[in-house]
């Protein structure tokens, strides 16, 4: 009698399997949003066929800054302060132009504690792919508004929003991002395609994705909870509460707009970009963008391209090298060279 041999498991173009490219048991709620963005992410790297030690992952604090710890484990990986994501990953891929960057963060590590840090990466352009994971609230310390939360949203325990939520989108492409996106976590095939191009693209990369929070957004006044969803006709712009026993899931063809139904009967209005659309167009992208503000929709897709902008580095005129692999020579100048820079500020 012969026993039957396990299949081998798949493998990508490099011959590594995928469970190499995933990490740590997640710890987050159960049908949290950020873990279907990890999924994507090691679909990704693992489609492309990346080694996963070419990889460097950086994150911030809060609930999606502990998201790296769940994919790539065999990556170089940095979880930096609140808010300063963006310095960490801009000396390490400086030091080291091989790597290929990721960053995870959320609407309050990135809008609101990190906005500064934020917007100054995005002017540099480093070659770096910067993944939003956006619920408009603090999860870690019970469920605060974030710098996304909607204008008229209430705490649990009271207290209205009265300011304009930022749009981290809008504000990239204002500022010359050469690669803006919006996807939702429960449309997984879009943010795959999304991930893999952002991935291929040599300079900042910026993906708003809308991920819905399970634990702080259903209770009265929020203007993302069950009720409030119910109650108004008007589709909202912003994503519900997830229950934690079903993950919303939802494909959107190119140039539809399509109402997802939510477990409990609410409804999120989403309009994926399509097929003539120009992404190339900053003026027509920012008009898009206004427009589907108004109707309460959320434009999803690739927004904006730029894929010529020049990186950081290149206008540094740094090496290609990592500095790590370069000598002394190369590392410390020569008493004549001092010189020789001296004498130019004379």
């Amino acid at each position: 009698m012969s026993a039957t041999l396990p299949a081998a498991p798949k493998t990508n173009r490099i011959g590594l399997p995928k469970a190499d490219y995933e990490g740590a048991k997640s710890t987050l709620c159960l049908g949290c949003g950020h873990d279907v963005v990890t999924k994507q992410i090691v679909t990704a790297f693992w489609e492309l066929g990346i080694e996963p030690r070419r990889v460097a992952k950086f994150s911030g604090i809060g609930c999606s800054s502990k998201t790296p710890a769940y994919f790539l484990n065999r990556a170089w990986g940095v979880n930096a302060v609140h808010g300063r994501m963006p310095s960490v990953a801009t000396g390490a891929l400086l030091a080291n132009p091989e790597l290929i960057g990721i960053g995870v963060s959320g609407d309050g590590d990135t809008a609101s504690i990190g906005i500064g840090q934020f917007v100054h990466l995005v002017r540099r352009n480093m070659p770096l792919v910067y993944v939003v994971e956006n619920n408009g609230v603090y999860g870690l310390t019970k469920g605060q508004f974030s710098a996304t939360a909607d204008v008229g949203s209430t705490l649990k325990g009271g207290g209205a929003n009265d300011l304009v939520p930022i749009d981290l989108c809008g504000l990239a492409i204002e500022l010359g991002c050469g690669f803006v996106a919006r996807s939702f976590s429960g449309d997984m095939k879009q943010l795959q395609s999304i991930l893999q191009a952002a991935i291929a693209h040599r300079g900042t990369a910026v993906i708003d994705v809308i991920s819905p929070c399970v634990t702080f957004n259903d209770h009265e006044g929020s203007t993302k909870s069950y009720k409030y969803a119910k109650d108004h006709e008007e589709p909202l712009h912003e994503i519900g509460f997830v229950p934690y026993f079903d993950d919303t899931v939802a494909e959107i063809p190119p140039g539809e707009v399509m109402d997802v139904p939510f477990p409990d009967g609410s409804v999120v209005r989403f309009h994926s970009v399509g097929r003539d659309y120009d992404p190339t167009d900053k003026d027509q992208v920012l008009a898009t963008l206004h427009r589907s503000r108004t109707a309460k929709e959320f434009l999803t897709g690739i927004l904006y391209l730029e894929p010529e902008k020049p990186s950081f580095a290149s206008l540094l005129n740094t090496v290609e090298e990592p500095l790590t692999t370069l000598g002394e020579d190369r590392l410390r100048p020569s008493p004549g060279m001092l010189a020789a820079i001296l004498e130019r500020y004379r």
